[in-house]
């Protein structure tokens, strides 16, 4: 897919917001729900996913609460998708929790944190560990709930102008990455900038930015990376299995029949898991693109930045055991310990298997 066709959707910002928007329509029992998304329109993987999410719904429910799509900049700008539903502009929002963290740090830890749980362990901690319930408490403070609507697996570390051949090539480097991960580069010596996935692309074109990381090789394909940069390093050490997330308006969602609610919350879940298929198939797909076609080199970053983010990761864990904010201190407690249990399961069995596959079995 190429770079314009996803993109031309966001040419519009504004321009559904100056029509003058009716508000949500109430009749014979039906309601219809404005979805605003973080993702430029058509975007593969996620914002494709933010539609089918939208489509699942209104399909279940035989239109019965039918979801209207708002693509990045079409009714609010791509970082103000929250804020849109906490306004009441719209009643739902598609998006990654980490993009919030300026609202509470313990947001970070419901989408990736540097050296954290994959994606598996994620929604084992979220579902069955405490981690819904304390996500709640967060999203209570702002009216809202959220739902865990796709994840995207161990993401790609980023594309670089230059090959990266330790710590001092970090020193002042102008480097896109959010959440918690971002601190992590900080410490490394990077200067870091969060912006959304439409506006990358110009700011490595203008030369403001340096380096960038944004999901991996299905969608950095798509937003063209590859035709400044040629260095692109796996893996990312601060996303290794990051969660995106629907969030609602709380009393409204609270104000649906329970069937509805049930509708909401199980294809949330459904598209969490159908998200993960569609990376696995066509992020490898993509990268014999990006190398067969377009000239980019596979690189791994050297162990001495390995180590060092290692080290910047538990500093920071250790800041947020310590938070003068208790709830946040609580949801990272709750990680901590969960990450000590899951992480022997993925260790013990996942990684030794793969281990062995890579080692003794070619096909």
């Amino acid at each position: 897919m190429e770079r314009r066709q996803f993109l031309k959707g966001a040419a519009v910002g504004g321009v559904a917001a100056a029509s003058g928007l009716a508000a949500p329509a109430i009749a014979q029992g039906n309601v219809t729900w404005r979805m605003v998304t973080t993702w430029p329109k058509n975007f593969p993987g996620l914002g494709v996913g933010a539609q089918r999410l939208a489509d699942r719904i209104t399909a279940a429910s035989g239109g019965r609460l039918t979801v209207q799509v708002f693509a990045a900049g079409e009714l609010v700008p791509p970082l103000q998708a929250l804020d849109a539903v906490i306004d009441g502009t719209a009643e739902m929002s598609h998006g990654a929790a980490y993009y919030w963290q300026n609202k509470s740090q313990g947001l970070s830890f419901f989408t990736g944190v540097p050296y954290g749980m994959t994606s598996r362990e994620l929604a084992a901690w979220i579902r069955y560990m405490g981690g819904q319930e304390l996500w709640d408490e967060i999203y209570d403070q702002f009216g809202v709930q959220g739902f865990l609507s796709g994840d995207t697996g161990t993401q790609a570390g980023g594309w670089f102008r230059n090959e990266i051949t330790g710590l001092s090539d970090l020193q002042g480097l102008r480097f896109r990455t959010p959440g918690l991960g971002g601190r992590v580069w900080e410490a490394l010596g990077a200067t870091v900038t969060n912006m959304a996935g439409g506006e990358i692309f110009p700011a490595l074109q203008a030369g403001t930015l340096d380096a960038a990381e944004f999901v991996g090789p299905y969608n950095d394909l798509a937003l063209g990376f590859y035709q400044i940069c040629k260095n692109y390093y796996f893996p990312s050490f601060n996303e290794p299995g990051l969660a995106t997330e629907l969030v609602v308006d709380k009393a409204k969602y609270q104000e649906l029949p329970s069937d509805l609610q049930a509708i909401v919350r199980d294809c949330s879940q459904a598209e969490y898991d159908q998200v993960a298929s569609d990376f696995y198939a066509n992020d490898p797909r993509a990268l014999q693109t990006l190398v067969n076609e377009h000239g980019v080199t596979v690189r791994y970053f050297p162990e001495e930045i390995l180590q060092a983010g290692a080290e910047a990761a538990k500093e920071i864990m250790q800041e947020l055991l310590d938070s003068s904010d208790p709830l946040t201190q609580r949801v990272t407690q709750s990680y901590v310990e969960a990450l000590r249990i899951v992480r022997t399961r993925t260790e013990q069995n996942d990684a030794r298997f793969i281990a062995a596959r890579e080692a003794y079995f070619d096909i």
